[in-house]
């Protein structure tokens, strides 16, 4: 139940920034920020956490997890900090995936520029 759970949330999701892609002029870099932005809006409404709990890495891996991630991260950080935390807590709480990001995209550069370099 809980994969059906993650799929469906999941789905539901990249679905509707699809529909947003193909039926508006919407830039896909817009879209995404809609989404990281919707994130933590729904997670300082207190509704992101529910479905967090409810379809687990459904609703935290897409950029809707993320905004949440940040929101949790300054919620927590502003706890223990301060205001301090306003400005710590989202990358605290996201570190490990900004670097992963990094870290991939660092990696698969080069990897690309000597396919474009092998074509040539």
């Amino acid at each position: 139940m809980n994969f059906l759970a993650a799929f469906l949330t999941g789905g539901l999701l990249c679905a509707a920034a699809q529909v947003l892609i193909d039926r508006t002029s919407l830039t896909p870099a817009r879209i995404l920020v809609m989404y990281v932005v919707g994130g933590v809006a729904l997670t300082a409404a207190g509704w992101y956490e529910p479905l967090v709990q409810w379809a687990g890495a459904g609703a935290s891996v897409p950029l809707t997890g993320f905004g949440y991630a940040l929101a949790k991260g300054v919620e927590q950080a502003m706890a223990e900090d301060g205001a301090l935390g306003i400005l710590t807590g989202g990358i605290g709480a996201c570190a490990a995936g900004i670097t992963a990001a990094l870290s991939c995209g660092l990696i698969a550069a080069p990897i690309s520029r000597l396919r474009k370099a092998m074509r040539s």
